[in-house]
């Protein structure tokens, strides 16, 4: 393996872990502050942090809202994806609200079978079969706790799904900080709006009201640790290729079950472990798929 190989997986694996970091703190801040509104928070950080390096590296005229509906489009799908995280880590362990979004990797193949007209393969309906008992394994007990309210980590998931397709369309339109800046202001705008509308509805859980200065800060960490954790998957991606750094996404579940284990007495059942299993391993296999298959199979 190359230097710069080990270089990226390394930077991708502390980026990956990071993430799960965010999840921990926003577990910890369950009924603080409406979620849109901790969301809505984070993305204000996050969205002003890279407004300052974009401004730097490109110039002021480049902070202007996109045109490109696309662009809308990746910010509305990641300000989804994060509020049903912030609901998912509220209402279930940790660890298995971090297992369910790995259905990911799956979902995105079976919306670029639609949206990007990919030829459906056999590997990605066996990996999609896979999926779906894993998740029904991980979600059996959570649901005759919760109901339907455990398929927030699946919304998570699919929004992070849609986003990652709507960045193939968009792929080279500008530059990758200039992407990251796009996605992160378009969604501080949805969640903004998404804040005070539910608060104008009058329903408890999206009622405002001036949070204590420590939810702020918690919500303003979250929002560094996310941008941190966006920049050295880039850079992992950059130096060892997507492809290559894919596998370390999985370091993101171990240290959710660590984090859960430590602060939240979150100890994870065999059965659960079972389900995280069949779900990683269904991720693992088309990744594995796509890496095997040649250039000519990838473009039928």
């Amino acid at each position: 393996m190359h230097n710069s190989d080990r270089a990226g997986l390394l930077y991708a694996l502390a980026g990956f872990c990071t993430l799960s970091i965010g999840d921990a703190i926003v577990k910890g801040m369950f009924g603080a502050w409406p979620a849109p509104a901790m969301a809505a928070t984070r993305y204000v950080v996050g969205s002003v942090l890279l407004a300052v390096l974009l401004a730097r590296s490109e110039g002021l005229g480049a902070l202007a809202l996109p045109r490109d509906k696309l662009q809308w489009v990746r910010g509305l799908a990641i300000s989804c994806s994060a509020v049903g995280m912030f609901f998912a880590v509220w209402i279930m362990p940790l660890s298995q609200a971090t297992t369910i979004t790995f259905t990911q990797p799956v979902i995105t193949a079976l919306l670029a079978m639609v949206f990007l007209g990919e030829r459906a393969r056999k590997s990605t309906w066996i990996a999609s079969a896979m999926a779906f008992v894993g998740v029904i394994i991980v979600l059996r007990p959570n649901f005759e706790a919760a109901g339907w309210a455990v398929l927030f980590p699946l919304m998570g998931a699919t929004g992070m799904a849609v986003t990652i397709i709507a960045n193939r369309k968009v792929h080279g339109r500008a530059s990758v900080l200039a992407m990251q800046y796009y996605m992160s202001v378009t969604a501080m705008i949805f969640l903004i709006i998404a804040t005070f509308t539910g608060n104008l509805t009058g329903a408890e859980p999206f009622v405002l009201s001036w949070p204590d200065w420590s939810v702020l800060a918690r919500c303003a960490l979250v929002g560094v640790t996310a941008t941190l954790a966006q920049w050295l998957i880039y850079m992992g991606t950059a130096r060892a290729g997507a492809g290559t750094i894919a596998p370390m996404n999985y370091g993101q579940l171990l240290t959710a079950i660590s984090l859960g284990w430590i602060f939240f007495g979150d100890t994870p059942d065999g059965l659960a472990m079972l389900g995280a299993a069949i779900i990683i391993a269904s991720g693992l296999y088309l990744w594995h798929d796509g890496r095997t298959r040649t250039p000519a199979e990838l473009q039928t």
